[in-house]
């Protein structure tokens, strides 16, 4: 029947994980991301914030406040969906445990990936159980402004070159185990400038959208 192929179909269609602090969510998330979507035939990114990201100092909003603004600057757009689970966690929110719970709902055989940026990249080999997180994705890499497009050692970046692929059909082709550099824009903005630009009182205008920017005003965040 029509309606079992597009569901089989729809099965093996290659969806992303995009995790974060998202302290506040903004263009420089967003925008390369959906670049991202764009090259490689992407039809559904899943956002998700951290509750208590183990490599970074912790967030100024709360995690419901953050849950709200990712809330805010997706609205409409069909592309991202929003998931909660890291926010419910009490314990450290390592990607490893998140990539496992997604592949066991998921299956074995969907093609998944999950998106970082180049900073991320260079720093990988010092996350959580960082061998197996190829094991159950895909890693899709965002390029950052002033960052390396090497590893820091030859065994590092042989690891990189035997997982990276140049082809992006690839990526829909198999469940997980390749490294994909796209082309997307580099955006100088981060999360760290906008809070400090709220704590100087100099405008945000542009570096996120207008409804996030409503609801940090509302909510005193950022002073």
């Amino acid at each position: 029947m029509p309606n079992e192929h597009l569901q089989a179909a729809a099965k093996h269609r290659l969806t992303a994980l995009f995790g974060g602090t998202f302290d506040p969510i903004h263009y420089g998330h967003l925008k390369p991301v959906t670049a991202m979507a764009q090259e490689v035939g992407l039809q559904n990114v899943t956002l998700l914030p951290n509750h208590v990201p183990p490599h970074r100092p912790q967030p100024e909003a709360n995690a419901q406040q953050r849950l709200t603004m990712v809330e805010l600057a997706i609205a409409g757009n069909p592309l991202f969906s929003v998931d909660e689970r890291e926010l419910h966690r009490t314990t450290p929110s390592y990607t490893i445990d998140t990539l496992i719970e997604v592949r066991q709902e998921r299956g074995t055989a969907a093609p998944l990936a999950f998106i970082i940026g180049q900073d991320s990249l260079l720093t990988l080999h010092k996350w959580h159980r960082w061998e197996e997180i190829l094991h159950y994705c895909h890693l899709l890499v965002c390029a950052r402004p002033g960052y390396s497009d090497r590893l820091d050692t030859p065994e590092l970046q042989n690891w990189l070159e035997q997982h990276r692929v140049y082809d992006a059909a690839q990526l829909s082709q198999r469940p997980h185990g390749c490294i994909y550099l796209a082309d997307t824009p580099l955006l100088a903005i981060s999360a760290t400038d906008i809070r400090q630009r709220r704590h100087q009182g100099i405008s945000c205008d542009d570096l996120l959208p207008r409804a996030v920017q409503r609801y940090i005003e509302l909510q005193g965040l950022y002073r």
